[in-house]
């Protein structure tokens, strides 16, 4: 056999064995693609993502939707991570960019599910806000044993304790450190917009990491400092992680429980962190949610500010892009696109 021959069969076996390999060998790579939207003002499975109790919501029509980027849990193998580097749908990145090396995808899910449920209360804020309910000390939780239990409940804004007014969590603080523990003492409290009276007897604060009992006496629950109104918002959509959903549900509760129609019938896209003082911040995979946004007919996408280089880069045919740094600047862009002028543009 021919030298020539030998190389030639020896390159084709080589060739051969690299191809499958190929197919199999998992190299430390991910891939991100467009994930499912939801209609902040629609349902998943007949369940409404935005409930609102206590009070009537408007006839909305129109979508706003928040989009998601779906990501692979295993490595891909060398094959699928070429193929997904010539995909414009798909971006592939380091394994450890999207799940930390000192976590598991369990953790990982876990915690952007946290996330998620954060952004749902900051979320609120910033609707409540917007509507003009005043910033309050709101129940949030109880201790064990704790001598509110029976008589607060989760979302009561502490108005007064012993006739002394509580507007903040410091006030509160001072004036239970002044009751000894074990004083009956009446907490007055709104609970979704009406007035009301309960007496609890105060307990004993828990020992700081000295060991050292601090002065005063507690009622027993955890407090957090937000807008208080006479209606109650809960937020349901399982699976979906991260904070970046922020600033669409948002827009969702406001359109629902505020004065004016935010989509005039059309299909709002976005995505976007947002606090309770309605700054919006940045989130990944703004070129998958473009995509995703393209695919069920958006005309308006929502970009944070900090987003736009990136979506300029992968704008989609038909889709506005309107720069939002704000929740402000995003109910103008609404106004602005609903009314036929073109929104402040990235």
């Amino acid at each position: 056999m021919s030298r020539r021959i030998v190389v030639l069969v020896t390159g084709a076996v080589l060739l051969l064995t690299f191809g499958v390999l190929g197919t199999v060998l998992p190299v430390p790579y991910v891939a991100q693609v467009p994930g499912p939207t939801y209609n902040t003002l629609g349902s998943i499975d007949g369940d409404r993502i935005i409930t609102v109790t206590g009070r009537e919501t408007r006839e909305v029509t129109g979508n706003l939707n928040l989009m998601t980027v779906g990501v692979t849990s295993g490595d891909l193998t060398i094959v699928e991570a070429v193929r997904g580097w010539f995909d414009q749908d798909t971006v592939v990145v380091p394994r450890e960019a999207v799940y930390p090396a000192d976590q598991t995808v369990e953790e990982t899910q876990q915690q952007n599910r946290a996330q998620f449920l954060s952004s749902e209360q900051a979320a609120e804020s910033a609707a409540l806000s917007e509507l003009g309910y005043p910033v309050k000390v709101v129940v949030q939780g109880f201790a064990d044993e704790s001598p509110s239990e029976s008589v607060l409940e989760v979302g009561d804004a502490i108005e007064a304790v012993g006739g002394r007014p509580t507007p903040d969590q410091d006030t509160l603080k001072a004036v239970l450190g002044a009751v000894p523990p074990g004083t009956a003492v009446p907490v007055d409290y709104t609970r979704l917009g009406a007035p009301g009276t309960a007496t609890v007897v105060t307990g004993t604060p828990p020992a700081d990491d000295t060991g050292t009992v601090p002065a005063g006496s507690v009622l027993g629950v955890t407090v957090a400092s937000l807008p208080s109104a006479p209606f109650t918002v809960s937020i349901d959509v399982a699976d979906v992680g991260g904070p970046s959903a922020g600033l669409m549900l948002t827009l969702g509760i406001l359109d629902l429980v505020g004065p004016t129609d935010l989509t005039g019938g059309e299909v709002i896209a976005g995505t976007g962190t947002i606090d309770a003082e309605g700054v919006v911040g940045p989130i990944g995979g703004i070129q998958l949610k473009l995509v995703a946004a393209h695919d069920i007919g958006a005309e308006l996408f929502l970009v944070p500010a900090a987003n736009c280089a990136e979506a300029l880069a992968a704008p989609q045919p038909g889709i506005t892009m309107a720069k939002v740094a704000s929740l402000d600047d995003a109910l103008t862009a609404l106004a602005d696109f609903g009314a036929g002028r073109t929104p402040a543009a990235c």
